[in-house]
């Protein structure tokens, strides 16, 4: 099963978390067992699983981001001037995969899953495929 998702993000760099909308989509389907795959068709965009309890990892993750790959630098060639929002999401990666058990997302205590937004605002997409099983 294939179920597209859309949103907007309001930042130039932002971690969206979309635990809940895709916690939502596995209860809907009723899989109680299987896999959830989620996808960002973005180059500049991706897809973490990462800490959600304390607000601060994601700020020190896009701190951090920004320190490894500054925004600006006058060797980068690409015309659009973003190529750091593409080497940060080669860095996050297009997706991940979540087991499904009993219904629910087997996520750790403090894990949620993210949009990575590197280039915005914009309005984005991703994909979730479930497989059962």
């Amino acid at each position: 099963m294939l179920i597209h998702k859309r949103l907007k993000t309001s930042e130039h760099t932002m971690f969206y978390e979309i635990t809940d909308e895709i916690q939502a989509t596995v209860t809907e389907t009723k899989i109680t067992e299987g896999f959830a795959i989620v996808y960002c068709p973005h180059t500049t965009a991706g897809i973490t699983i990462n800490e959600n309890a304390d607000p601060d990892v994601v700020t020190d993750m896009i701190r951090r981001f920004d320190e490894v790959y500054p925004w600006s630098l006058d060797k980068d060639r690409h015309m659009e001037g973003n190529t750091a929002a593409h080497m940060k999401a080669s860095t996050v990666g297009a997706s991940e995969m979540v087991i499904i058990n009993n219904g629910k997302l087997s996520l750790g205590t403090w894990q949620g899953i993210y949009f990575c937004e590197f280039d915005g605002p914009r309005h984005r997409s991703y994909t979730i495929k479930l497989i059962t099983g």
